[in-house]
């Protein structure tokens, strides 16, 4: 063995393992003051694996022995396998077609015995960072190209549209945080305000009347147009640019949204972003009624029912929270899907609002400790990898605090080492392990 290698804690970042190993705490905890019940034995249960919570703890200890087999592992060997594994992962999305079980209105998940089961769409973030990495950081790889720009999208979007098809539509926008790295390695800002403008046109779209919408945008192109005068006398192509996305803005409101709406999104999906920015949706047949009554349990004229349930848990913790095992909300079934998309709502009913602030800075630490390792990176492979689980991790975090508040649809997204769920703890534990493996190499240059 080298000297390298002599010690496994040779180069390795100390604080990230030891924040790891803090959120998995919290996470068993939070899920065993969710399930736990009088009648249960505790030290049975955790024998038994019957209950979510020893079978999370189970997950985090199968986490932490993959995670010392990776920081066992010479670095060279993500870099090599990296397009290998990016191939794995699509075949075991594919795999997936065949083979899924349904669960939960999802076709995205294969069983594994009975007590495991894998979501490939989640396993496949940690191949699609890897190969994304691996082609950013490759000597030929010109990004300030249109083509290489195209390249690194498509390694991005081909599993995101698997996922959609699999019916994980939650899963497959996680892929698109992995933009945030292309645009850290030069994709033009231009790219990220077309798409953050895009999502604002689409939530006026649903907030604003058509008409008004259209005058609206046309307004704004007058007074564009007013005030660019100079260089359009100079320059006609200005004008046609400002006549082009006004044109584009309009039929993008008028034909994309309503066709997106209608015919690719489900009912039941439409009527949770709906929920999101306040406004009743009337479904447009009985059949679109009948999917939506379906996915809510029933509860046909409360659909919003997992998100208000979610907010009166956060609520009554107040200041300090009720106590760990004393919130009535949690304890008592009121939260659908407690233990995994809604995990949250146990530490603000259990903590309070003091405790989530707490909780929510262990992640911010979290975050700054990742963009630290990124920058100190030599290795561009390494920088963009770290950027990429930087990414992912801010988006499931963002994204879950916001939806059991209901700052956003309910979309599946789990939160990081906190919901129930072995591939998503896993996943996330190999992310983190591999980031760690590569920054404890950081002089070197991989590619």
């Amino acid at each position: 063995m080298s000297q390298r290698n002599a010690g496994i804690s040779k180069g390795i970042d100390w604080p990230l393992v030891w924040i790891w190993a803090i959120l998995c705490c919290i996470g068993v905890s939070c899920i065993f003051a969710a399930t736990y019940r009088d009648a249960d034995n505790v030290i049975q249960a955790f024998i038994s694996l019957k209950t979510d919570y020893s079978r999370q703890l189970l997950y985090v200890v199968m986490g932490g022995i993959i995670g010392i087999f990776i920081l066992l592992t010479d670095s060279k060997f993500f870099t090599a396998t990296a397009n290998l594994g990016y191939a794995l992962g699509i075949f075991l999305m594919l795999l997936v077609f065949p083979f899924h079980s349904r669960v939960k209105g999802t076709e995205s998940i294969i069983r594994v015995g009975n007590l495991f089961q894998l979501q490939p769409a989640e396993l496949c973030t940690i191949f699609v960072n890897l190969a994304l990495a691996k082609y950013l950081s490759r000597i030929e790889t010109d990004f300030y190209k249109t083509r290489s720009q195209l390249i690194a999208a498509a390694i991005t979007l081909v599993p995101a549209m698997l996922s959609i098809l699999q019916k994980e539509t939650g899963l497959a926008l996680v892929y698109f945080s992995f933009f945030l790295v292309m645009f850290r390695e030069g994709l033009p800002s231009s790219v990220l305000i077309i798409g953050f403008s895009f999502a604002v046109l689409v939530v006026a779209t649903l907030l604003v009347n058509p008409n008004l919408l259209a005058l609206i945008l046309t307004g704004i192109a007058i007074v564009a147009i007013y005030f660019l005068r100079k260089q359009i006398k100079k320059k006609q192509s200005v004008f046609f640019l400002i006549v082009g996305i006004w044109f584009v803005s309009v039929g993008v409101q008028r034909f994309v949204v309503p066709f997106i709406f209608d015919h690719v999104f489900k009912a039941y999906q439409v009527k949770r972003i709906y929920d999101a920015i306040g406004k009743d949706y009337v479904p447009k047949n009985a059949e679109a009624e009948l999917e939506i009554e379906q996915k809510s349990g029933g509860r046909k004229k409360d659909n919003n029912y997992n998100v208000k349930q979610s907010k009166i848990a956060i609520g009554s913790g107040s200041i300090f929270g009720k106590g760990l095992l004393k919130g009535t909300q949690t304890r008592y079934d009121f939260v659908p899907e407690q233990s995994t998309d809604f995990i949250f709502c146990t530490i603000g009913e259990g903590f309070g609002f003091v405790g989530s602030l707490v909780f929510l800075g262990i992640y911010l630490l979290l975050l700054m400790r990742i963009v630290t390792i990124a920058e100190r990176q030599r290795s561009t492979f390494s920088r963009c990898y770290a950027y990429g689980v930087a990414s992912v991790y801010f988006f499931h975090i963002a994204v879950n605090v916001c939806m059991t508040i209901g700052l956003a649809p309910v979309v599946g997204i789990p939160l990081p080492f906190m919901s129930y769920g072995g591939t998503s703890l896993i996943t996330f534990t190999i992310m983190l392990f591999v980031l760690i493996r590569l920054d404890a190499d950081r002089q070197m240059v991989l590619r």
